[in-house]
């Protein structure tokens, strides 16, 4: 895999955001500060292939990303998902990317889930030729990987040098502990519960604003 000639490395964040919360933002600063990442690029998907059906559209998630992550440098909000149709597979737009940024180092961001169903994934193995893996994981969780993904993984370990090649290499990053799920804090949305520090607050007001989850003009007490 060629060097990336100190090109400034690029993160990609892909998922649903339905909605987005500090699970999502926090672990993405995680990686960014400990990889020296120039930043990450947030690209919320249209059809997820291996989740249901998001309950918010794309443009109010793409909303509710760009209203997190205001004034924050670091962390920009990417739509290319948003044009295309069919399922978001990864690989297609990590294709997208390397047009954008041929010689970039670029890191796709994953939990441990994710990770450890990575060979269900659309051309999988063509993942790693055009990105860094970056598994994100909690002190409390494990990898609990098949046989083939174990031998992907040892093959293709990361060490500290790697950073400076454009792809080729599987990181494993300690991230905050954050036990948040968007479908734990809908679920608080429609029990009319308080969803507060969860999720940024101008994430909540627009979530009310427009009605986006059952019950979510309930979910702040008066206080």
């Amino acid at each position: 895999m060629a060097k990336s000639e100190n090109k400034p490395a690029i993160g990609m964040l892909g998922g649903t955001f339905d909605p987005v919360h500090f699970g999502h933002l926090r672990t993405g600063l995680d990686v960014v500060e400990q990889l020296n990442l120039d930043h990450l690029r947030l690209i919320p998907c249209v059809i997820p292939p291996h989740r249901i059906e998001p309950v918010a559209t794309a443009k109010q998630r793409r909303m509710m990303l760009e209203l997190a992550i205001k004034n924050h440098p670091k962390l920009v909000v990417d739509d290319r998902e948003l044009g295309r149709d069919g399922p978001s597979y990864s690989v297609d737009t990590l294709l997208s990317l390397r047009e954008d940024f041929p010689d970039n180092p670029l890191f796709i961001l994953m939990g441990t889930d994710a990770f450890c169903s990575l060979p269900s994934w659309s051309r999988w193995q063509q993942i790693i030729e055009l990105a860094h893996i970056v598994v994100m994981q909690r002190a409390d969780e494990a990898l609990l990987m098949s046989d083939e993904l174990q031998a992907f993984y040892e093959t293709h370990q990361a060490q500290k040098q790697d950073s400076q090649l454009s792809a080729g290499k599987i990181w494993s990053v300690s991230v905050t502990q954050m036990s948040i799920s968007a479908t734990a804090i809908r679920d608080a949305l429609e029990q009319g519960r308080d969803v507060r520090y969860l999720l940024p607050d101008a994430v909540i007001s627009l979530i009310e604003q427009l009605g986006l989850y059952p019950s979510a003009a309930a979910s702040r007490t008066n206080g």
